[in-house]
C-alpha cells in the first residue's frame, strides 16, 4: 500500500482529495492535517510515501511546511496542490523541496503527479498541459 499524508485547510477539500486519491486501490490516506504547524507537527506518526500539501493555509503555509520536512525527510516527495498553480510558485516549491504542483481541482493531473512523484520523478503541470 501507497501512504498518503494530506495537507489541507478546508475539511471538505481534504474529503474530497482523499475520496480521489483512494480511488486508487493501493493508495490510501494514512494522515490529516489542516495547516502546515500541524502538519510538520504530525507528519512523522504517518510515515507517508508521499505528502499532497495545498499552498494557502493559516498558521504555516505549505511552502514553509514543505521547507520543514524536506529537510528532515528528503526522502519522501511532496506534491503541492493549489487552485492557481504558476510558474512563479512552481520555482518557490522547487527552492522549498517540493517535487511537484498541480491543481487541486484537476483529478486527471493529481493522479499522474502522485504516479510521477512515486516514480521518483518530478510533476508541474505546465509541463503536461499539451499531453
Amino acid at each position: 500500500m501507497i501512504r498518503i499524508f494530506l495537507v489541507d485547510d478546508n475539511a471538505r477539500i481534504r474529503a474530497n482529495l482523499r475520496a480521489v486519491l483512494e480511488q486508487v486501490a493501493e493508495w490510501v490516506v494514512v494522515g490529516e492535517a489542516a495547516n502546515g504547524r500541524k502538519a510538520v507537527e504530525t507528519w512523522r506518526e504517518s510515515a507517508p510515501d508521499v505528502t499532497v500539501m495545498d499552498f494557502l493555509m493559516p498558521e504555516m503555509n505549505g511552502l514553509e511546511a514543505a521547507r520543514r520536512l524536506s529537510k528532515r525527510y528528503p526522502e519522501v516527495p511532496i506534491l503541492m496542490v493549489t487552485t492557481d498553480p504558476s510558474r512563479q510558485l512552481g520555482e518557490e516549491a522547487k527552492r522549498a523541496g517540493i517535487r511537484g504542483l498541480c491543481a487541486k481541482c484537476d483529478v486527471r493531473s493529481l493522479l499522474k503527479a502522485v504516479e510521477a512523484l512515486l516514480r521518483g520523478q518530478t510533476y508541474f503541470h505546465w509541463d503536461f498541459a499539451a499531453a
